[in-house]
């Protein structure tokens, strides 16, 4: 038997998608990969080359698709859909596991045809790109094509509940399943660094040991919105409180120029891919997550798993995993005033009771708890051949 784990890009295969491998392959499953190696993605070159030689050692095959998530990129994209009628072509998968717009736009439309021969197709949307509040072009482009091809979806897989709940009422896919992001192995973040560690790590990167750190980790991209977290720090003209963002992102030199025109370059650290972002989360103070649109953060659910109290923006996906001034608390994302009434007040929440509640409610997000529900959903998937 085989199956395939298809993505847009290679980070989505190594962030979200190794356990649903390992699953598969427990359960029989001959399993292959097909992402962009080389395009878009959100870590460096050598995680990449770690990720292919963990593929190689976990005796997955893998392909390296043309996929590009601008979706203004069609003659690209269209190679893509080439490359993909190719493999399916030469292979013969009873399980599809797709995601990510463009990628499961693309594979749903090449492997329909194999539905017609047994072959069960699955789609797991990290985020939809209309939701309450999304612009109307978001709908007016989006929501029709994830409409047409949930008719080519045996099984559609959401991360939040806003999602899951306009999947259950608009979509047509023969299931439509709930499962709590993609799983945080939680003993990743547990424990903490000792005073001579955090005082090394913060000397590493440039801060200085009895500095407050704000954190955020995510592609710098206009989504993820770090701007008006530099905006607001410019106004607190607090020098005791620095803002690091951990990420890579064609923003980069845009951010170093607004820190350096508002007086704060001192402050704001645009510290890249790391390694060790586990211990970045160790010597933080407070976590800042002021995407526009999320489907359920990742980078959330590791800072609430490291203990951090957070401030967010107020947005699907932060709502499901943050409880207004128990483990955080919100702000609107286009006011450096809110951010700034957001951090006094998680400020003046007592920090112990932050981070039990927090830690309470990201148990349910655990990776061993994704995974029993991956495993449910694909032990009932019964290819017809």
């Amino acid at each position: 038997m085989k199956a395939i784990v298809i993505a847009s890009t290679a980070s989505m295969i190594d962030q979200f998608n190794i356990p649903n491998i390992e699953i598969l392959q427990k359960l029989g499953y001959v399993v292959e990969v097909a992402c962009n190696f080389h395009e878009g993605n959100t870590c460096d070159e050598k995680e990449i080359i770690k990720l292919k030689e963990k593929l190689v050692s976990m005796n997955v095959n893998f392909y390296d698709i043309n996929f590009f998530r601008d979706v203004t990129k069609i003659s690209e994209n269209v190679v893509a859909y080439r490359q993909l009628k190719n493999i399916f072509r030469n292979n013969y998968y009873k399980i599809v596991h797709c995601q990510a717009p463009i990628s499961g736009v693309l594979t749903r439309i090449v492997a329909n045809k194999y539905r017609n021969r047994g072959a069960k197709v699955l789609y797991t949307a990290h985020g939809f790109h209309f939701y309450k509040g999304a612009p109307l072009k978001n709908w007016l482009l989006y929501f029709p094509i994830e409409w047409v091809l949930s008719f080519f979806t045996d099984v559609l897989i959401t991360i939040n509940k806003e999602d899951y709940t306009r999947a259950k009422k608009n979509m047509k896919a023969k299931k439509v399943e709930y499962v709590p992001g993609v799983g945080i192995d939680l003993s990743k973040f547990t424990g903490s660094l000792s005073n001579v560690q955090k005082h090394k790590k913060k000397m590493e990167i440039g801060i200085p040991s009895d500095a407050k750190i704000l954190l955020s980790v995510g592609e710098l991209n206009e989504n993820k919105n770090h701007e008006i977290v530099i905006r607001a720090l410019a106004k607190l003209k607090n020098n005791k409180l620095h803002y690091v963002i951990a990420g890579m992102g064609n923003l980069k030199n845009y951010l170093l120029k607004l820190s350096k025109e508002l007086g704060v370059e001192n402050n704001v650290h645009l510290i890249g891919f790391r390694n060790d972002i586990a211990e970045i989360y160790k010597i933080s103070d407070i976590f800042v997550h002021p995407s526009f649109r999320e489907g359920l953060p990742v980078a959330l659910m590791e800072a609430m798993a490291s203990g951090l109290p957070c401030i967010v923006s107020r947005i699907r996906g932060n709502v499901d995993l943050i409880f207004e001034n128990k483990n955080g608390c919100f702000f609107n994302p286009t006011s450096e005033d809110d951010v700034i009434i957001a951090l006094k007040r998680i400020m003046e929440i007592d920090k112990n009771t932050v981070e039990n509640y927090t830690i309470m409610v990201i148990r349910n997000y655990s990776r061993e708890n994704v995974n029993k529900k991956a495993l449910h959903i694909y032990r009932g998937i019964k290819p017809d051949f």
